[in-house]
């Protein structure tokens, strides 16, 4: 089973971005699962969400407390929430940032991938300048990064949970999935 943890704020599409990867890897045969952890629900607020993957039926019903992977949809969380608490040593974490990851507790002990998703989605016209919403970007970029998932079954998955911009959302998973920097 691979267990992965998104960590993003309330707003950003975290929940969505975990049931898009979810569903990309239906898509490829696997069985998943896909949910929030409640808490403060507001706009902003840390949040997180979890996806499974398998190959036999999934039957864990609790929150992802050792994820194999994970996915940062806000640099910030990085220093102000204890986002590696639990992940399995060597596990990619892929990060929403435009600068280089120079902590060396994050480089030892995990691959590190990070892509400007703010940008990709920018230059969609994916929300506003203020709130880019970077969802389809970062899980083109774990595609990309960790293989784990193709490209093609995550653009089959936005064209089933995006509502709207579908076209702009694929190509900012495509985008992304071939900037993706890996520093592992």
């Amino acid at each position: 089973m691979i267990e992965i943890r998104t960590h993003g704020r309330g707003g950003q599409g975290s929940v969505i971005a975990s049931e898009i990867l979810a569903d990309a890897f239906f898509h490829e045969g696997k069985f998943v699962q896909a949910f929030p952890a409640f808490g403060v629900e507001r706009r902003g607020a840390p949040v997180m969400a979890f996806t499974r993957v398998s190959d036999t039926e999934v039957r864990e019903r609790c929150q992802i407390y050792e994820p194999d992977h994970l996915i940062v949809l806000d640099p910030v969380l990085i220093k102000t929430v204890n986002i590696t608490d639990g992940l399995k040593e060597g596990g990619w974490i892929i990060i929403n940032t435009s600068s280089p990851v120079e902590d060396k507790e994050l480089t030892e002990k995990f691959k590190i991938a990070t892509i400007d998703a703010n940008a990709i989605a920018l230059k969609h016209h994916l929300g506003s300048r203020s709130a880019p919403i970077v969802n389809t970007g970062i899980i083109g970029a774990f595609a990309g990064a960790t293989g784990l998932v193709g490209i093609e079954a995550v653009k089959q998955a936005i064209e089933g949970f995006v509502p709207i911009k579908k076209q702009e959302n694929m190509q900012a998973a495509v985008d992304a999935c071939n900037e993706v920097k890996t520093m592992s």
